[in-house]
């Protein structure tokens, strides 16, 4: 059985005792059926991964024992993704997968042909929830680092958003002379810190933003022929991208803290 991992957003010491509340009682006790002594890790979110075990169950919460600490270092090269908000429920697919795949941060932003027109109520709770769905899939898949979730924005705030650093290529449909492959073959892009990446929605992106993009110093790209579904069109990207850097196909190192 794999060893239960419980996002806890707190900085903890070895050889420390523990209290959880209700909430933590229910999942661990009631869900996942743990007894008193059974093992399991925390992580805060920030990258850090804490091992402990069960100490015992009361009413309303439980007692853990923290047994190490370990610090797994995150790449120094990291991966935004801006996502022009899709329709219906892709965004959460999206952010699911993404997590998955390791970016560090995420922009859901909106452009001319985005689809979905949100109030600020509902921009808030898709926020929320979406907060949700970073923190699970980053316990589902092992990462330390929940990704950024910056809040929805516009496209025109999205573009100011990237750091000198920043290798940034947005992503258009009617590209036809440079693709990602031509970008990642310039030795240049080695020299920035990491990747910011801009996928448009269903209808793609229309010319002013494609415009205003380049005068912001964006490269676009296509990803080939085919035309790709907006969910597949991020998580490839993201793939390519990860594969470049070394994150997929290699092991991190995972330093003890006393």
């Amino acid at each position: 059985m794999t060893t239960p991992r419980i996002y806890y957003p707190h900085t903890l010491k070895t050889d420390t005792l523990l209290e959880l509340e209700e909430e933590y009682l229910r999942y661990l006790k009631t869900v996942l059926r743990l007894k008193e002594g059974d093992k399991l890790i925390l992580f805060d979110g920030m990258g850090f991964e804490y091992g402990a075990h069960i100490e015992a169950f009361h009413r309303h919460s439980l007692s853990l024992k923290v047994s190490d600490a370990h610090h797994i270092p995150f790449p120094d090269r990291g991966i935004t993704l801006a996502q022009s908000l899709p329709k219906g429920t892709k965004m959460d697919f999206i952010i699911q997968k993404a997590t998955e795949l390791g970016v560090s941060r995420i922009i859901p932003f909106i452009s001319s042909r985005s689809i979905p027109i949100l109030s600020r109520e509902k921009a808030a709770a898709r926020h929320k929830r979406w907060t949700r769905i970073a923190i699970e899939a980053s316990k589902q898949c092992g990462r330390t680092k929940i990704p950024e979730l910056l809040e929805l924005s516009s496209f025109d705030d999205m573009l100011d958003l990237p750091s000198e650093s920043s290798h940034k290529i947005i992503f258009w449909e009617a590209e036809t002379e440079r693709g990602l492959k031509t970008i990642l073959k310039n030795s240049r892009h080695e020299e920035k810190k990491d990747f910011f990446i801009i996928v448009g929605p269903e209808g793609g992106f229309a010319w002013h933003e494609i415009e205003a993009s380049t005068k912001k110093g964006f490269l676009t790209a296509s990803l080939g022929r085919n035309i790709l579904r907006v969910e597949t069109s991020s998580l490839a990207i993201i793939s390519i991208l990860q594969f470049e850097l070394g994150t997929i196909g290699s092991m991190e190192n995972t330093e003890e803290i006393e």
